[in-house]
Order: structure tokens, then C-alpha cells, then sequence
């Protein structure tokens, strides 16, 4: 049922102290994603890149242990457990998808492994001693679709978007946001990511007759309900998750989709950023990287979220080994204290600055506002 990719484990030189024994050993690290399913064309970049992830965490050799969920919170847990009974990981990756990460912190906090959820997470404060996120939170990004909202001065909107706890997130930020500024949602629907139509939930959306409508999806799905408004003649804005941002969302849409507007990274739009800006010279690293194993082409903010959890489980492993060795208890929690230091690392989709009140680490430098243009995302501008 497992399917495993095992990614880097080369010998390292490590100087000084504890560093040096913990050399003869090697880091092992868990990531579980929706490699396949209908929400594998978020999950895919992430196992692409870690198909480049260096040899290496913090100076000692790696094991990636990669397992592929489907996007099932069941099979998500199942592989948490493998990772932390039979594989004796140090840390976890994933999931990429959002029920399945939200099922895996127990795990987490019980066998006391470090989490990194790779999609949006609400994270209860009774389970945030062992987890982090690396995306964007969701109202930070819901708030950049506010903002434009308020600049175009429309005054309703309907929300349609999945009946899960991906769509929950969206719906949340967004029934908050929008009465906060002032804008009266006229109608909310749901759909399930694998519906092959929408016709019922967008006849009720466009009836209601909104100034613009935010779809609560993700990938190749959320074209469906995009699709569907505009073949009903639906003429306002349509605002997506940055979850849509992918290569795939703009195949499977094609011309239906241009003008469509989500939030996302910085990492998209990386020429149009300021040669001051660091996230910059990281996101023109990492592109580099990729496109040298994957070819030419535009790459998907998720495959940078994936080395953005390289670049912050490096940082923390090289202060970890300082005090403990790889594969013990003292290392896990090394290694969960590392990344509560409160110390800054440049990623491809923001500055992370993890703390114990903030388990989401980013700021607005997250976030940019893109639109699909002549069938790729471009930055938005008024």
C-alpha cells in the first residue's frame, strides 16, 4: 500500500562536539502527500522537489521517507504512525492536503515528533506543542481578497467551496472578513472534490446575484464551479484560494479561467519582486534547482513550500546536533525547540519567524495578489 521514495543519504563531515558523532548516524524524516487522487496536482510538486532535497540536514546525512496518502486522512495517519513506530523518524513532513495534515497531529503529539503541516491548518491550542505550517494561513491570504473586494467598492458576495476542512478554512476567514468590511455574503454552497458537477450549487450562486464569488477550492476542482458561473453568464469577479495556484488549474481551465484572481507566495511572480527583497535571490535559487530536474516552465508555489520545510528543518537540525543525537527523544525535541527560537530564514514564499504564541511564522511578505493571464498567473495589478 506504502509507496516510497527515498531520497538522499550520503556520508558528511561534521566538526566540533556532539556533531561529529552524530555524523555516524542519519537524520530521518517522514513526508506523506496527495500524490494521487483528485487533489494530486497540489501534491505532486511537493514530491517532485523532494526528489532534489540535498544529501544533508544541518550537516548530517538524510533519509526522506516518502509515502503517498491520496488525499485520505486514514491512509494520512496510517503513514504518520508508520513514520514514528517502524521508521523511527525524527520529524514529519505533511501532509499536503488539509484533512489529512489535521488528522496526523495526534500522532505528533504523542509520540512527540515534530510536525510540519505542508497545507493551511487550523491548529487548536491544545495541539500546537509538536506542529507547525508552512503555507500561509488562510485568513492572512482571505485578507488580500477582502482588500480588493474593498477597492472595487463591491458591497455582496457569495462563497461556493468544498465541504471540508479546506473548505471550513476559507469559509471561516472569509464570512469574518467580509463582515468586518462591510460586505454581505448572499449565498454559500459546497461541493465535494470529486463532483463532476456543480450546475445545482452555482444556479442558487447566480441567482443570488452577487458582485463577486470566492470558490473555497483547491487544484484542478475549483476550475468546476469557475467553469460553470461563466457559463451561466455570471459577470463579476471570481476570487480563488491559493490553493488553485498551479499549473494544472490553468490547463484544465484554459480560456474559462483568464481573470481569475487568487492570493499566493511571492514565489510566483519572483522576477517581479525587488532585487532587495530576499525572498528573491531564494525563490531564483530554488526555480534553478527545479527546472535543472523537471525542465522549463512555470513552478508551482507548493513545490516551494517543500523547500521551504528543507531550508527551516536544516536550519533547526544544525542547532539541534550541537546538544543531542539524531534518532533519541532529546534530538526530537532538539530539533522542535530549534524552530521555536524565534530566529528568521528566508524561504520561497516568506520570512519564517516561528515562536510559541505563533506556530504559522509569516507576515504579510507572504502574500502577493495574481491573476491568470494569457494563460499563466501574473501579478495583479489595478
Amino acid at each position: 500500500m506504502f509507496r516510497s521514495l527515498l531520497v538522499g543519504a550520503a556520508a558528511a563531515l561534521v566538526t566540533a562536539g556532539l556533531a561529529a558523532a552524530a555524523s555516524a548516524q542519519e537524520i530521518r524524516i517522514g513526508l506523506t502527500g496527495t500524490f494521487t487522487g483528485p487533489n494530486a496536482s497540489v501534491g505532486i510538486p511537493y514530491r517532485n522537489t523532494a526528489e532534489i532535497y540535498p544529501p544533508t540536514l544541518g550537516g548530517v546525512p538524510v533519509r526522506w521517507i516518502v509515502l503517498d496518502d491520496g488525499g485520505d486522512p486514514t491512509a494520512a495517519l496510517k503513514n504518520a504512525r508508520r513514520f514514528v513506530d517502524q521508521d523511527k523518524v525524527d520529524a514529519i513532513v505533511g501532509s499536503t492536503s488539509t484533512p489529512p495534515a489535521t488528522a496526523m497531529f495526534d500522532v505528533a503529539n504523542e509520540s512527540r515528533t515534530l510536525q510540519i503541516a505542508m497545507a493551511p491548518v487550523a491548529i487548536p491550542p491544545q495541539k500546537a506543542a509538536w506542529v507547525f505550517n508552512i503555507p500561509q494561513p488562510v485568513p492572512l491570504m482571505v485578507s488580500a481578497i477582502i482588500d480588493d473586494m474593498k477597492r472595487r467598492n463591491l458591497k455582496t458576495a457569495a462563497f461556493i467551496g468544498y465541504a471540508d476542512g479546506w473548505g471550513d478554512l476559507n469559509w471561516n476567514a472569509f464570512s469574518k472578513l467580509a463582515a468586518d468590511a462591510g460586505i454581505r455574503v448572499v449565498a454559500t454552497e459546497r461541493f465535494n472534490r470529486t463532483d463532476t458537477s456543480v450546475t445545482a450549487q452555482a444556479l442558487k450562486v447566480f441567482a443570488a446575484s452577487p458582485d463577486a464569488v470566492f470558490v473555497g477550492a483547491s487544484g484542478t476542482p475549483a476550475v468546476l464551479p469557475h467553469v460553470t458561473l461563466k457559463d451561466l453568464g455570471f459577470k463579476g469577479p471570481v476570487y480563488h484560494t491559493h490553493g488553485a495556484v498551479a499549473g494544472a488549474f490553468i490547463q484544465a481551465g484554459g480560456k474559462a479561467v483568464e481573470g481569475a484572481l487568487m492570493p499566493t507566495g511571492p514565489m510566483v511572480v519572483t522576477p517581479d519582486l525587488a532585487d532587495t527583497n530576499p525572498i528573491r535571490k531564494v525563490s531564483e535559487d530554488f526555480i534553478k534547482r527545479y527546472q535543472a530536474k523537471w525542465g522549463p516552465g512555470a513552478v508551482a508555489p507548493f513545490a516551494g513550500y517543500a523547500w521551504d520545510a528543507f531550508l527551516l528543518l536544516d536550519a533547526a537540525a544544525a542547532r539541534a546536533v550541537q546538544s543531542a543525537k539524531p534518532g533519541t527523544p532529546e534530538f526530537r525535541a532538539a530539533l522542535r525547540d530549534a524552530m521555536l527560537a524565534g530566529n528568521e530564514v528566508v524561504g520561497t514564499n516568506a520570512v519564517y519567524r516561528y515562536t510559541d504564541a505563533d506556530r504559522y511564522g509569516v507576515d504579510a511578505r507572504a502574500r502577493v495578489l495574481v491573476t491568470v493571464k494569457d494563460g499563466a498567473f501574473r501579478l495583479f495589478r489595478p
